[in-house]
């Protein structure tokens, strides 16, 4: 393994050599097209908000060229091969902005974010763009009607971020939707709801900022690609900020999930640490905000949903109807198409962890059969699931996290620290908990009585 270093280059007459150590390994990363065009979806996200009347600032740009940056480390250096303990990886950022001193001051709260997120070794180092691209921001025309937006909201093509946009529609509210897709199933599942959206709501004029960013298999050289994507959400985050940056005004970036995914506890030993994920866990939210702070960005990222479960949020939907014909579009799944070697389309197991959480959330929101969705694994009864395989072992570790607690409910106010500090959140640790102890009793109702064990 070797310590990796990702520096960015911003044309083909940007030259300036970084000198990386004895025992690392430099990757320059080209983020233009041609000699112009910003690429990676940078360009095409800034032409479609142009379209729309939304001019990101310098520093929202840079937040999205860093994004990039991240996200390239994240999905293309294998953990496998460069990390020591199979998990965690050196990697060091050197990235052009508009404003190196200004983001030299942020660093120290960038690092902690992105650590706490990849559970990865982060150093980020900033230099100046280059003169021909010090200055990409346009301002929007003086005679430019302002754009309609009063609302920013990540649209993922989930059912948290589908009820998360009813609710701002319902409310009256003009939101600006933000996608982010890296693969077909996530396109076609939020094509479907903006679609279904727009429909229902035809007199509102919202709209959708639509970005994909992805890259070429074998960018670092010798090295392969990583499928765990830890990270993605920081480039998730970075294009709503990017967007919100162009409404000209202080704003809020609303992330739409429910508290149990957002704390993550782990169900058993083996998914402490950087096995489960934190993309929505309040430590990294609250790093998120003071980055923005460090920054001057007048705006914050919420969770409107981090007390209720996702059966909660379900139940008290502001238009239930509309919810209930939609939500067979939206995409939960963890791997919605590991069934193609079965000689199935694209559609949700049944039985990884989000959709476990799912299916509960349907049942206790609408009832037992009312949930329209097509499972892989229709019936959870029919059968054992087998706990040396996928289709058992999430099963079983709910029913693990679901028997310690019925044994001990307060032993939930001790579990919500496992995942990360929760020093921010001194208020609402009694809340935390209880979300937790709720949404680990959705799931008990959904699979009392399945028998999960090794074949």
């Amino acid at each position: 393994m070797k310590r990796q270093l990702l520096a960015g280059r911003f044309g083909p007459d940007d030259l300036l050599d970084v000198t990386a150590g004895a025992d690392e390994q430099r990757t320059y990363l080209q983020l233009v097209a041609g000699e112009r065009s910003l690429d990676h979806g940078i360009g095409g996200a800034l032409t479609s908000l142009k379209k729309i009347g939304v001019f990101p600032s310098e520093i929202g740009i840079d937040l999205l060229v860093l994004a990039a940056h991240v996200h390239a480390a994240d999905t293309r250096i294998s953990r496998a091969e460069q990390s020591q303990d199979s998990w965690t990886r050196e990697m060091r950022l050197v990235v052009p902005v508009s404003d190196p001193a200004r983001w030299n001051g942020a660093g120290p709260t960038l690092k902690k974010a992105l650590d706490f997120l990849t559970g990865d070794r982060w150093t980020i180092g900033f230099r100046a763009r280059p003169a021909r691209f010090a200055a990409i921001a346009q301002a929007a025309p003086p005679t430019l009607i302002t754009p309609p937006f009063d609302s920013l909201s990540l649209f993922s093509g989930g059912l948290d971020s589908l009820i998360g946009a009813i609710d701002l529609l319902e409310g009256g509210a003009t939101p600006l939707l933000v996608s982010h897709f890296g693969e077909g199933a996530t396109s076609d599942a939020q094509g479907k709801l903006f679609a279904g959206l727009k429909k229902h709501y035809s007199r509102s004029s919202f709209e959708r900022l639509r970005v994909g960013m992805t890259f070429d298999d074998g960018l670092v050289e010798g090295v392969g690609s990583e499928n765990s994507t830890r990270g993605r959400s920081f480039l998730f985050f970075a294009l709503g900020v990017f967007a919100g940056t162009g409404l000209g005004r202080p704003f809020t970036l609303r992330v739409p999930e429910n508290g149990l995914i957002a704390l993550n506890v782990p169900l058993d030993p083996l998914r402490l640490g950087s096995n489960s994920t934190r993309t929505t866990h309040p430590y990294y939210m609250a790093r998120w905000n003071d980055l923005l702070a460090a920054l001057a960005i007048d705006a914050e990222v919420r969770n409107p949903y981090w007390d209720k479960t996702k059966g909660e949020m379900a139940a008290a939907c502001r238009e239930h109807a509309l919810l209930k014909k939609l939500a067979a579009d939206s995409l939960s799944c963890s791997s919605p198409t590991k069934g193609r070697w079965q000689g199935l389309g694209i559609e949700h197991c049944g039985y990884c962890l989000p959709c476990l959480i799912r299916r509960a959330s349907l049942m206790a929101a609408w009832g037992a059969g009312n949930d329209a969705t097509t499972y892989t694994v229709q019936d959870l009864h029919a059968q054992p699931l087998d706990t040396r395989e996928s289709t058992g072992k999430q099963v079983r570790s709910f029913q693990y996290a679901i028997e310690r607690l019925k044994g001990n409910p307060q032993l939930a106010n001790l579990l919500i620290h496992k995942p990360g500090s929760l020093a921010d959140e001194e208020v609402h640790l009694n809340e935390l908990a209880d979300v937790y102890r709720r949404g680990l009793g959705e799931v008990a109702r959904l699979i009392d009585r399945v028998e999960a064990r090794p074949s």
